[in-house]
């Protein structure tokens, strides 16, 4: 029996330019984030099943508000501006910067940010450094490798490893991992499961 999608309906309810502007929902909030040019969009439309929901561009640094979408009525999916490069002025990044860490910090209905990782890449300096962060602030989180329909089924498991061997020089265990692809919708029901399970506690 196919499994039934968890998310009947999602829908854009607004951006705000600072977590200050952000008002309270009242609702669990489920945040993604990560590089720019991570596919964070691509996963966002993928997971929601509403092709062109999140805005995608091959320009790194499109997401540049705090935006979110009303999923189900019941909790709201938060897509954050991506870290590290972007065609933007070095002011314009740290404000992105401050504005993540704001939300991280100030946002009690935060049950857990999404941190993208491209399962092509080396493990990243600035990948580790900002969730080194996120584990020195408690805030919770969970890591999700995009793109693994770029690689073999070896090359996968080889990246992961390498990444969790990063990891662990500074983490005594490891936090949920996820391996997805927007473009064969692995990972979809597994992450949607997860998020599922965290929103209704």
């Amino acid at each position: 029996m196919a499994v039934l999608p968890l998310i009947k309906n999602a829908t854009f309810v607004a951006s705000f330019p600072s977590v200050d502007k952000c008002p309270r929902y009242g609702k669990p909030e489920v945040a993604f984030i990560g590089r720019s040019n991570v596919g964070k969009s691509s996963l966002i439309n993928m997971l929601t099943g509403r092709n062109g929901l999140a805005k995608t561009s091959q320009k790194p640094g499109k997401t540049q508000t705090i935006n979110y979408f009303n999923i189900n009525n019941s909790w709201m999916l938060v897509d954050l501006p991506g870290y590290g490069y972007a065609r933007v002025p070095k002011g314009i990044r740290q404000g992105f910067a401050q504005m993540v860490e704001r939300y991280a910090l100030l946002r009690n209905d935060l049950y857990c940010l999404f941190v993208l990782i491209d399962s092509r890449l080396e493990p990243q300096r600035i990948d580790l450094e900002f969730i080194n962060w996120l584990g020195g602030n408690g805030i919770p989180f969970a890591l999700v490798f995009t793109k693994a329909d770029k690689l073999t089924a070896n090359a996968l498991a080889q990246q992961k490893q390498r990444f969790a061997s990063a990891m662990l020089e500074q983490w005594e265990e490891l936090p949920r991992i996820f391996t997805t692809s927007a473009t064969s919708k692995q990972g979809r029901d597994e992450l949607l499961g997860y998020i599922h399970e965290i929103v209704q506690q």
